[in-house]
């Protein structure tokens, strides 16, 4: 997302395996399909200060982490809601973390500074053989961004980058991203048919990061490359989910690029700033102005607005297709007022797909400093502590209808971009990458459709980002 300081990819899972299911858009209220899976959950519990209830009368606790959960969790985080709202359970890392699945703990964990950022805070020291964090960042010196630290420090470095991210900064740049997406279409309106995520959703953020950065236009395939082995991408066609240690050797590359282009960047500074100076120029000129941002901190900064600021866009436009292509009558409602010069329905439809089935799962990583209490649960120090985004922002006793895409819901408060300090910087950019995304697809393409079974795609494996491995659609092809 984009962009988001607080949603960097994480790469504990594997690569996924045979299809699954893919998540059905369900109407409001219980439906068939939605009982949890029957394999039992041996760390389940139940929630603190639920009155005792015969075995019987409670379904199953669902399995986590299997490929079927990954292609519709949502059944199991309901299950967590109603019966084990703050749950330790082990992941398939073998860290043992506390997942945070109701609306109001989700909110109070997300803004308690007594969970660091800082993994140095583990107890199990796990940081340090890279379980819970980048593969690769701590060799690649490239630990001190927003994602690892706490204030004072975050509080400087996110206010020297949130220069970037103004409104005006935003609006300023809307014209790029236009241009970006028309392009993109271009390469594939004629041929009737296109893989949405390799051709679409995945190059489009990737370009308008490096703008941002200031990446010369020459050197962006290489970012799309590098960026495409950090989520292990493969072109259509291609076998598996890329090769193992893509993360850590793109974190390398990434990282010797930036050293390179941040001292270039550096002897070419020129005595002031030009209105549209692009984001990497800005971090060494606060660093050569008092700011003591040390060459490591811009390497760092500028590697997790890349990392963090791609893959949740991908995802966001992605998810937020997939679900409109499965939900006509919302599809048409939008299309009727884009038709009508109307970017109202666009505006709120983009805040209700990050709430319906966001490009981020669970938050990043959190760690107790001191004992605390969460939803009737002890955390003790060091323990690691993931809020449950996803299950969240599906929590019935915040939202109403919550299984229910409403593209003109406006009680919409939704945990997509966080909460707290570490709210989403990128937010106001992910908004128009996403806006403009499906706005112009839906526009241009007016009959786009699935050119696969739901049960055919799969789910990109991970801990913290959810999204599509690719996204198959067929349209009557456009001159």
């Amino acid at each position: 997302m984009h962009h988001t300081p607080d949603t960097a990819p994480d790469t504990t899972l594997p690569a996924p395996g045979p299809a699954v299911p893919a998540p059905a858009v369900r109407p409001a209220g219980p439906a068939p399909g939605d009982a949890p899976s029957a394999a039992r959950c041996p760390t389940a519990a139940t929630g603190a200060g639920e009155a005792a209830r015969p075995a019987a009368a409670d379904p199953p606790a669902p399995a986590l982490f299997t490929w079927e959960f990954g292609a519709d969790p949502y059944p199991a985080y309901a299950w967590l809601r109603e019966h084990a709202p703050v749950h330790r359970t082990e992941l398939p890392s073998g860290v043992e973390a506390w997942l945070v699945t109701r609306y109001a703990d989700a909110r109070q964990a997300l803004a308690d500074s007594r969970l660091s950022k800082n993994p140095v805070h583990h107890s199990e020291g796990a940081h340090g053989k890279g379980k819970v964090g980048i593969p690769g960042e701590r060799s690649a010196n490239l630990m001190t961004h927003l994602l690892n630290i706490d204030p004072p420090d975050h509080t400087r470095l996110r206010r020297l980058v949130s220069k970037a991210f103004t409104p005006r900064r935003v609006a300023a740049f809307a014209p790029r991203v236009q241009e970006l997406t028309d392009a993109l279409i271009d390469g594939f309106a004629a041929r009737g048919e296109a893989d949405l995520i390799h051709e679409f959703a995945f190059p489009l953020p990737i370009y308008a990061i490096c703008d941002l950065l200031g990446v010369p236009r020459e050197d962006q395939d290489d970012f799309r490359d590098w960026a495409g082995m950090m989520l292990r991408h493969t072109k259509p066609g291609g076998t598996g989910g890329g090769p193992r240690g893509g993360v850590a050797k793109a974190v390398k590359k990434i990282r010797g690029y930036l050293a390179e282009l941040i001292h270039r960047k550096r002897a070419a500074l020129p005595p002031e700033p030009a209105p549209d100076e692009d984001l990497i120029s800005g971090l060494i000129r606060a660093s050569d102005h008092g700011e003591h941002l040390t060459e490591n901190e811009v390497a760092a900064m500028a590697f997790i607005l890349l990392f963090a600021g791609f893959e949740t866009t991908v995802n966001l436009i992605g998810n937020g297709t997939y679900a409109l292509l499965r939900t006509p009558d919302q599809r048409e409602l939008l299309q009727k007022s884009l038709a009508a010069g109307d970017r109202d329905v666009l505006a709120t439809g983009i805040e209700e797909l990050l709430r319906y089935d966001g490009p981020v799962e669970l938050a990043t990583w959190r760690f107790a400093t001191e004992e605390l209490t969460l939803g009737g649960e002890r955390i003790a120090v060091g323990d690691p502590v993931l809020v449950v985004l996803a299950a969240a922002d599906r929590d019935p006793a915040r939202f109403d209808a919550p299984d229910t895409l409403d593209l003109r819901r406006t009680d919409n408060p939704h945990l997509g971009y966080g909460h707290g300090i570490h709210y989403c910087l990128g937010a106001p950019l992910a908004r128009l990458e996403g806006q403009t995304a499906l706005a112009t697809l839906l526009t241009r393409l007016p009959d786009i459709r699935l050119a696969a079974e739901p049960g055919d795609l799969r789910w990109r494996g991970g801990l913290i980002m959810r999204g599509l491995r690719t996204l198959p659609v067929e349209f009557t092809p456009a001159p």
